[in-house]
């Protein structure tokens, strides 16, 4: 695709230094872009590439226009990573084809369905009695959507997307292939008549999903065991995460890969998680708090923050002594207070 830097600029805004006319074919990154490239500078850190990148044109910040202009067309802006963002998303819209309005051949609408005429049903794919698929909804290859479902305006689901019964997700929403939305959670009751066996908690809730809501490739949500689990608007949530039944995330809160949050947590707005957090259940964290890769959470938090708790990793020898001595710490802490306190 070709496109002048005025109509990028006539469409996502900036202030362009240089040709109007001169054109780009593609987006890349700054060190490996070439001169028929756009490409950006977010980091200060990567600001000595600017003068051998052979870009056409660099997104930049006021402080690096100068550099930027030095070696060829930049357009400034306040935010370039954000620029680039959108920048993303305008050429994906024109090079990704549009999904054809229309139920395939092969997929499933079963009786008292309702699906909008400009959606699009891919092959295999099942629409359960019910079920509403909004305007402008893709359903894609073999994906499910139970009976008595919604699927907002301009949502898209996968391939192999299982949706289940009852579970609604707002407008233009995005859940990626093999995502699975609406599972049971995890509930069971021990039998000590039985010899300890487990009697099953049938989960009667379901699962709400907000507007502008992102559910990564493989990513789990269990539905609520009585009150639903409760997604709100603008989160976005990575690949293979685990969210527990009766939880509540958010709105803007983003959790990184293969985070697990137990149920009954309710999360704030505008949180992050790092990958592999560890989020334990029944707790409360507040808005505004950000938790780091690996962080395990065992407690609720209710100051806004950041928090971080894991054990650096070491050669296992090493660990075992650490960890053994850890275990006593408080002992050594009195013994040592009580040395300070001697005459």
């Amino acid at each position: 695709m070709q496109v002048s830097l005025a109509e990028l600029v006539a469409a996502l805004g900036g202030s362009l230094l240089g040709d109007p006319a001169l054109t780009v074919e593609r987006i890349a990154p700054l060190e490996r872009a070439g001169a028929r490239d756009i490409s950006f500078l977010a980091q200060a850190r990567l600001a000595p590439q600017l003068a051998t990148s052979r870009a056409a044109c660099v997104v930049v910040r006021p402080e690096h226009q100068a550099a930027a202009a030095a070696r060829g067309a930049a357009i400034v802006t306040a935010d370039p990573y954000l620029y680039f963002a959108r920048l993303t998303q305008w050429w994906a819209a024109r090079l990704r084809p549009p999904a054809a309005p229309g139920v395939h051949a092969s997929a499933v609408v079963e009786a008292g369905a309702h699906v909008d005429a400009s959606a699009s049903i891919g092959a295999l794919a099942f629409i359960g009695a019910g079920a509403r698929i909004g305007a402008g909804v893709v359903v894609g290859a073999q994906a499910f959507v139970g009976a008595d479902a919604e699927v907002g305006p301009g949502s898209r689901l996968g391939a192999r997307v299982v949706f289940e019964r009852g579970c609604r997700i707002g407008a233009r929403g995005l859940v990626l292939p093999g995502a699975v939305v609406g599972a049971d959670g995890f509930g069971f009751a021990p039998d000590a008549a039985a010899q300890g066996q487990w009697v099953k908690i049938e989960q009667l809730g379901a699962v709400w999903i907000g507007d502008d809501v992102e559910v990564g490739a493989n990513t789990c949500i269990d539905r609520g065991a009585l009150d639903d689990t409760v997604i709100e608007d603008g989160v976005k949530l990575d690949n293979l995460i685990q969210i527990g039944h009766n939880c509540r995330i958010g709105a803007h809160t983003a959790m990184a890969g293969c985070t697990g949050v137990a149920g009954s947590t309710h999360i704030g707005r505008h949180c992050t998680a790092g990958g592999s957090a560890m989020i334990l259940g029944h707790l409360e964290i507040v808005d505004h708090v950000h938790i780091s890769a690996a962080t395990v959470v065992s407690r609720s938090i209710r100051k806004p923050g950041t928090y971080s708790g894991f054990f650096p990793i070491d050669d296992n020898a090493n660990w075992e002594k650490n960890a053994a001595t850890l275990k006593q710490l408080h002992t050594l802490r009195d013994r040592i207070r009580a040395l300070e306190n001697k005459p």
